[in-house]
């Protein structure tokens, strides 16, 4: 029997991806409101209680309204796009080569991590796990993004004309992803948060410089990267790339969607420096790809189904 799934904010950049992912897939039967119902109350209620699984693909305020209009004695489980939950108890963070598939596969409330959190804890938390990497180190994050992440504001901004070619901001120092950030990295302090905005409709590069010669321990760049490389060993979705030297990273203004995740670590020749860098598609493993791969497991589907992986 196919699952019912009901992607709330499903006209949204997120939910209209989850859906492509899930065009053709017999495992799953969508629960569509039309334009006139997907704002009313009553019609979303009906909806989320139908489902097996419900997506939230909503800001903050109405992910945690969606979540109170669901009967807790049902059978609704509930994947939330939104970072409303992410540090929350009770509900487990959907980032399953973290957190153990079998952990997903088992929860009934899964908060999807943030795109730039994706990046950041891919590499550092491993790390810190391991002890090669210290808790209270602090850490800072360099991060630019396609603009598709900021919603149809900042997605008509950049597409019309005169649009910036690139924007920086977060300078508040308060930004909503540091405590998910801290919290899945076993962190002492928050990182420093540097994130900014090209013009490029989707990618994403996160790096996090590293001056290895003043930690205890002596850590290598090639110890930081074998052991990334152990960790994600057998992953489809994380890849770690070998030490060969990288001329650039790029993002291209057209690229095709993807759901994977490279890691690099690149390391100076005295092995007093190095730079940690994730580069991912923010609508992919940032956003609409990890849902899906959450949602392959709480269905006991192959994790990788419907993704879009270079070798799938």
């Amino acid at each position: 029997m196919a699952h019912k799934v009901f992607i709330d904010g499903a006209a949204g950049t997120t939910g209209l991806e989850i859906a492509e992912r899930l065009q053709g897939r017999s495992e799953f039967t969508l629960i569509a409101l039309d334009d006139t119902r997907r704002k009313d109350t009553g019609a979303r209620r009906e909806a989320l209680n139908e489902a097996d699984i419900a997506i939230l693909c909503l800001p903050d305020d109405a992910a945690r309204e969606a979540v109170a209009l669901i009967d807790p004695a049902g059978g609704t489980r509930v994947i939330d796009a939104s970072s409303a939950h992410r540090t929350m108890g009770g509900w487990c963070y959907g980032f399953p080569e973290l957190v153990g598939q079998d952990r997903v596969a088992e929860a009934r409330r899964i908060s999807n991590p943030g795109c730039y959190p994706t990046g950041f804890l891919a590499l550092v938390a491993p790390l810190v796990r391991a002890g090669l990497l210290p808790a209270d180190w602090p850490y800072t994050v360099n991060a630019v993004s396609g603009y598709s992440g900021g919603g149809k504001a900042l997605i008509e901004r950049f597409e019309t004309e005169g649009a910036p070619a690139f924007r920086a901001y977060g300078y508040d120092l308060a930004h909503k992803h540091l405590p998910e950030m801290k919290a899945h990295a076993g962190l002492d302090h928050d990182v420093i948060f540097a994130p900014a905005v090209a013009s490029a409709y989707r990618g994403m590069v996160v790096e996090v410089p590293l001056h290895l010669g003043a930690m205890q321990g002596d850590p290598t760049a090639d110890a930081l990267r074998d052991a990334l490389r152990e960790f994600y060993q057998g992953s489809a979705v994380v890849s770690v790339a070998d030490g060969g030297a990288v001329g650039e990273l790029t993002l291209e203004p057209n690229a095709a969607p993807s759901d994977a995740m490279e890691l690099y670590v690149f390391g100076n020749a005295g092995g007093w420096h190095a730079r940690l860098v994730a580069r991912l598609d923010n609508l992919g493993k940032g956003a609409s790809g990890a849902a899906v791969q959450s949602l392959n497991l709480l269905c006991g589907l192959p994790e990788i189904a419907g993704l879009r992986l270079p070798s799938a």
